[in-house]
Parts: C-alpha cells; structure tokens; sequence
C-alpha cells in the first residue's frame, strides 16, 4: 500500500514560521515609526516654510506689510503649537484691526500641532515689508515629542526675508 500524501504545515514548521515572523515585525516596526516621524515632521516644516514664503509673497504683491504669528484672539499673543496666521496687518502691528478704515485680512490659518511636540521661536511675530524685507530675522524650531529629538527641524528667516531650512542640530530648550 501506498502511502498518502500529506498536504499542509507540520507543528513544527508552523512554529519557526511564527518565530521568523514575529522577529521580522520586532526589527521592522520600531524603523517604521522612526520613518513615519521623519516624514511627519518633514510635512509640518515644509508648511511652516511654505506660509513664510506666502506671507512675503503677499506682502510684495499687496504692497503693505503682511505679519505671520499665532493668534489669540485678534492679538499676536497665542502658542505657535497652537497654530498660526498669516494676514495683511495694515493697523498696528499684531493685531487683526477691525476699526473703521483700517481692514487687514487673514490670508491663511495653520490649525494646531501634535500637542506632544514642541516649536520654539526666536520672535513671536514675523512682519514682512511691502519690499519683501522682514522687520527682525528669527528663527521657528519644531521638535517632536522631546525638546531634544535628533530629528527635529527649523526654519530660519533672514533679514532680507528669505527662508533656509535646518535640519541637524536642533532643540527647543
């Protein structure tokens, strides 16, 4: 008689299939999460960086100065991890003005971050000239999770009003 062919996994070949797979999602998970924070925090720079190029965009086009903060209220006196505006400031300086005569108008809003991180910055306003100067040069930093995280990130706004990104080196303290 011959013998029957046996069709599937024996116990312990499904064994050291489990094992083999449970150390591929051991290594392969924590690498995963590391890449997702890079690409994470490589987003929320690129939109910090991309609203101080609006802001001077428009203030050039608009021919008036146009200041970028985190708001509270009408008032440039919130947290930056809170979010920020960018709007024409035709009034005082700071301040969304809605006294007659003078209007300024918000061009965007950045809603809030990731409560668990942090953005430090060097001026809690930014104000673009109708020339495309800013008013004081500063620096904006985001660190996620920790003030000392290697993969935190920061934008730098010089005198002339150009942004450069930084990318090593960074913390928030």
């Amino acid at each position: 008689m011959k013998p029957r062919c046996l069709v599937g996994f024996s116990l312990v070949e499904l064994i050291v299939t489990l094992v083999v797979a449970m150390l591929l999602i051991t290594v392969g998970v924590p690498s995963m999460k590391s890449l997702y924070e890079g690409i994470r925090v490589q987003n929320i720079i690129d939109t910090i960086e991309s609203s101080f190029v609006l802001a001077r965009n428009q203030a050039v086009n608009y021919g008036s100065r146009v200041s970028i903060c985190p708001l509270k209220g009408n008032n440039c006196s919130g947290n930056w991890i809170d979010g920020f505006s960018v709007f024409i400031d035709n009034g005082v300086a700071g301040t969304i003005d809605t006294t007659s005569g003078i209007t300024d108008t918000v061009i965007t809003v950045v809603s809030g971050f990731n409560d668990d991180d942090f953005i430090k910055s060097d001026l809690n306003i930014f104000s673009f000239n109708a020339d495309g100067l800013v008013a004081a040069s500063g620096l904006i930093r985001y660190c996620p999770g920790s003030k000392t995280n290697p993969d935190s990130k920061a934008a730098e706004i010089g005198s002339a009003g150009k942004v450069k990104l930084i990318e090593t080196g960074i913390n928030c303290n």
